[in-house]
Formats: structure tokens, sequence, C-alpha cells
């Protein structure tokens, strides 16, 4: 090099000379590599669907658009805002009427998809493919506190006794809810449980890594009376059908998420349930809070027993109602505490 020349310095900034990639092409890339990485097989299937519906908007507003490294994060942030202000919920779907439905989606929907994202360009910049990375500042938006995303312990007291219990699909239905109360499991865990997966003798489901979210082996235990109710209902399920799915349709077919989830509201409605939002997830909500507010189980213990990766997402599910603060304050005021020891000592 000659003398009092400077060698030129790669700097984040640089523009590095890549190929163009196609969206479809960008998407192959993504998905080999999350299934190398081990995702579950729904976890895919969310990605590509996810992925496809921003490629979609995306090609359809943008005509000239045809490569992922076109992507800027001013394109992110356009189609996060026709999320959250233009796209009809169920937009797309075969089975429900989108024109009757509400625009915009949730914001939980919305970071859904925006975190689907991110783990998508990020993908593609870690492995040398796009330069810049378009999600380096986008960042998710703010959600308020859903206060009703549990029911009361009265609610859930009207909705067990709605299950017609005498016929198959009713019993079905209420061994499925009483499930989800007694173990908080998620519904695609519940759906696609199988006989081999219940422990009877403890009693307790064991949960293998390909069947739960994070991929980790998972030991749910059950009550001895939600233990009891399964064996009825497997026995049901033998006398009909060959299957060693728990939870089947009247025709002898593993039930859906939809499926079951519709089952839900149904009951939740016939209880005089019409104002909160009811799914499998409410269930899950519903469980851990009675685990950590009513019944005092420290917060690591039920972490574990449902399987939250991070402890601080349990944290936003757990809110406390303002009966609940009174009460909290009513047992623990130091006030009363004192005033108590004092008229005891009177």
């Amino acid at each position: 090099m000659a003398k009092g020349t400077k060698r030129a310095r790669y700097t984040s900034a640089t523009k590095r000379e890549l190929p163009n990639i196609t969206f479809d092409r960008a998407t192959d890339i993504v998905i080999s590599g999350k299934i190398a990485e081990g995702l579950r097989e729904r976890t895919i299937i969310d990605y590509k669907k996810i992925v496809r519906y921003f490629t979609e908007w995306l090609t359809q507003k943008y005509e000239d658009m045809e490569y992922v490294n076109d992507v800027t994060i001013e394109h992110l942030r356009a189609y996060i805002h026709y999320l959250r202000y233009e796209r009809r919920r169920y937009e797309g779907h075969t089975n429900i009427d989108a024109t009757k439905q509400p625009v915009g989606l949730s914001e939980t929907t919305v970071n859904i998809a925006i975190r689907t994202l991110t783990a998508y360009f990020n993908y593609l910049y870690a492995e040398g493919f796009i330069d810049p990375n378009p999600v380096e500042r986008l960042k998710l938006i703010k959600q308020d506190v859903d206060m009703t995303n549990n029911f009361t312990n009265e609610e859930v007291a009207r909705i067990l006794e709605q299950p017609e219990q005498r016929d198959f699909v009713g019993f079905r239905d209420y061994v499925g809810i009483s499930l989800l109360l007694d173990s908080g499991l998620r519904i695609g865990e519940l759906v696609g449980l199988t006989v081999d997966e219940i422990d009877f003798s403890a009693p307790q489901i064991v949960l293998g890594g390909g069947r739960t979210k994070g991929r980790y082996f998972r030991i749910v235990p059950i009550s001895t009376y939600c233990a009891k109710l399964l064996k009825q209902l497997i026995e049901e399920n033998r006398a009909h059908f060959d299957t060693d799915s728990v939870f089947v349709s009247s025709l002898g077919d593993q039930l859906t998420t939809n499926h079951f989830n519709k089952r839900l509201k149904f009951y939740a409605e016939r209880a005089g349930i019409k104002t909160k939002k009811v799914t499998a997830h409410v269930y899950r909500h519903t469980w851990a809070k009675i685990m950590i507010v009513d019944k005092k189980i420290d917060i690591y213990t039920v972490q574990k027993m449902g399987g939250w990766k991070d402890i601080r997402t349990l944290r936003r599910y757990v809110q406390l109602s303002t009966e609940d603060l009174r009460r909290s304050h009513d047992e623990g005021s130091p006030l009363m505490a004192i005033r108590d020891s004092r008229r005891k000592r009177i």
C-alpha cells in the first residue's frame, strides 16, 4: 500500500452488493432454515401464512415491488397501519363472512405479525441475503392491559352447568372444559391429546417436546376427578371408534382448535356471558389467575406447570380485578393487622 493512503473501512452503512431475491425464494430460504432449527409444524404454517399476507399486500400496493431486498421500514410501518386500521377481521377466511366483521385487527394479532416478520427479515440479514435490515428499528405496538381476560369463579360455575352430559358431545365438551380449568393446557395440547400421554397412576399428562409450544418436555399434573372423567371419555370413544385421540367428533375425527373454541363460545353464551372474549386461551388465563391469586401457588411453579418460557408473559395474563385488589388489601393491611391484635389483647 502506498505511503500516505488509507485503507477503506467497511461499516454498517456501507452498501453491500447482494443478488436480488424474490419473495418466494426468500420465504423458501427462511422456512428451510426454521425447519432445520426444529420449529413445530404449526409454527411453520403460521410463518408461511403471515409472510404470505404481507407479500400479497406489498405487491398489490407497490406494483414495482419484486425483490425482498427492496423492502424498507417504511413499507413495514405502512403494513402495520393497514392491519390496525384497514384490514377487515377474518378477511380471506373460507367459513366466515368477513363483510360482517369489524375493521382493524387486534393489537395482539398485529404484534404476532410484527414478531414473525421481524424474525423473517432478521434471518435473511443474519444469513447475508439482505442489507440493510429493514426491521432493525421496528417495534411492537403498545397493548392495553385487558382486565377481563379471564372468568370469575361464578362464571366458571355457570359454564360447567351448560353441557348436556347425557349425550356424547355434551360429555366430551364437559371433560374438555374441566381439563382446561384443571391443567391450564393450551388448546392445541388439549385437542391433540392421546391416550398414551395420560399417566393415570400419577395422575398427570406427559407432553413431549413436539407437542408443546416451546418444544419443551412438560409434565402437567391433573386432579383425580379429571383423571376419572378422562377414563370415562376414553371408554366411550373406544366403544364407538378406533382412535387413540381423546377428544374426537361424533364421527371419530380428532377435534380441531377452531371447532372446540366455537363450542366454548356456545356454552359461555348459554351461561349468559356475552361481553367477554371466549376462547380456550381465556380458560388458560383463568387457570393461572386462580392458581396464583386464589390458591396462592407461587408464580414459578405455575410457570413450569403451564409451560410459559417467559414469566413476564404469565404476569401479563394474571391481572387483578378491583375485587381481587380489595380482598388482598383487607387481608394484608398492616393497620388492620395491628387493630386486630389490639382487640385480641383487650
